[in-house]
């Protein structure tokens, strides 16, 4: 395996993983502050043994979270030296401020660990939603230099130099708004509808029935409400994305021909060889106004660009169609949702539970999906338009063994964290 293989398959195998760590952590300490607040509210005992369930579950995300990123951080310097060696002094300050937002974080998570009946009850609540917004900011933060790379900005770059450097231009870069809402939303959604489906399996086995339907109406009711909002951030990513990443666009719908009036393409097979696309659903028109508003506005194909610059469009048009398929189940089923809140005997029905169980991994399949077209569709470049990722990979031999380790890690913590996870679930299952 050659260098640069090995090199991009450890950084999206690792991603791959931290991610949804790191989605579970910023977004369940919402969950346990709002069973908190019922609990202060109410001095329901059910909201209080949920509380403490979640925040067991919270510990445990936030240390993989912190082990898998510190991982990722290494990695940067170790297989992009070249692109640290610019990159860095531009694109230093969001991260920096991420390792702030970690520290806080983790303080405010040990105040309410350990805050239980030491604390004032409000102010040991409130250290509850430091602990969610310092992970939200954490998250953003993280996305605001990945949205660098796709709209570098804050430097001109002059004979091969980036010179003039503008950190907080850099940071509040062209794309860091669209990408942050978008992954925001997403990791509202996986998380909501994943932890929803954990404990609607558990109300379809019969097990502390009131309890889990209590902690399934908080999980869903933040997973359903981003699952709606989601398609809205999703068309300000798409208009975005037609504006600075055009290739992008044209190969997340698989479009090798510029034209006027475009289709948007619903499924189908890509051959890249005859640069068609088979078995798909057309509704002329349809990308033109998505992407500019006009049903007969041009949209570029990839054709327009050279070979040597277009990223691997199978992939991309894949994992954009698996994203957003995904994304229409969910909103659907969020709004099904909030009709059931009404119809009240459908929570009698085993049907209507199992619904939710098979949801629950859907959100994760395309929070990965997208992140596949975030990464591979920016490809050929590690700095678009600016840095290749074949110029930016370290020339030291032997990364398919770094690789090899990392696999292991990985494997061994998400291991480790599925046991931990269902044993938690056993021990709640079991308190009377």
């Amino acid at each position: 395996m050659e260098n640069l293989d090995a090199a991009r398959l450890q950084m999206a195998f690792t991603l791959i993983f931290h991610i949804i760590f790191a989605c579970i952590g910023m977004v369940m300490p919402f969950f346990m502050v709002v069973s908190h607040y019922k609990w202060l509210k109410t001095k329901d005992q059910v909201y209080l043994t949920l509380t403490k369930a979640w925040q067991k579950g919270v510990a445990i995300f936030f240390v993989t979270g912190a082990v898998s990123g510190t991982a990722l951080s290494f990695e940067l310097g170790l297989l992009w030296p070249e692109f640290m060696k610019h990159a860095g002094p531009i694109i230093g300050m969001p991260f920096s401020l991420e390792g702030a937002a970690f520290f806080v974080e983790a303080i405010a998570l040990g105040f309410y660990l350990y805050g239980w009946n030491k604390l004032p009850e409000k102010f040991h609540w409130f250290t509850g939603i430091i602990i969610g917004l310092s992970g939200v900011a954490s998250g953003i933060l993280v996305v605001a230099a990945n949205g660098w790379m796709n709209s570098p900005s804050g430097f001109d770059y002059i004979d091969g130099q980036f010179l003039n450097i503008d950190p907080v231009k850099a940071m509040l870069n062209p794309a860091w708004f669209t990408q942050a809402l978008h992954m925001t939303l997403a990791a509202f959604t996986a998380t909501g509808f994943a932890v929803a489906g954990i404990h609607a399996y558990q109300v379809y086995k019969g097990r502390k029935v009131a309890l889990h339907t209590k902690a399934f109406k908080i999980a869903l009711t933040f997973g359903a409400v981003a699952a709606i909002l989601q398609p809205v951030s999703g068309d300000i990513s798409a208009k975005d994305i037609a504006e600075r990443q055009p290739v992008k666009l044209a190969a997340m719908e698989a479009h090798y021909n510029t034209e006027n009036g475009a289709p948007l393409y619903i499924g189908g097979i890509v051959d890249a060889e005859t640069q068609e696309v088979k078995y798909k659903i057309a509704i002329p028109g349809m990308l033109s106004f998505l992407a500019f508003g006009d049903f007969d506005a041009e949209v570029k194909g990839l054709n327009d660009f050279p070979e040597d610059e277009r990223p691997n469009v199978p992939i991309v048009h894949y994992a954009f169609q698996t994203m957003v398929g995904i994304g229409g189940v969910l909103m659907l089923a969020g709004l099904l949702y909030f009709i059931s809140l009404r119809k009240k005997k459908w929570f009698k029905s085993n049907k209507y539970w199992l619904l939710f169980v098979f949801l629950a991994p859907l959100g994760f399949i395309a929070l990965e999906a997208g992140w596949i077209v975030t990464e591979v569709g920016r490809q050929p470049w590690i700095i678009h338009k600016i840095m290749r990722t074949k110029d930016a990979v370290t020339p030291m031999p032997g990364i398919v063994f770094s690789f090899y380790t990392y696999i292991v890690v990985y494997l061994t913590l998400s291991v480790a964290v599925t046991w931990l996870m269902i044993r938690q679930i056993k021990v709640l299952n079991a308190e009377k």
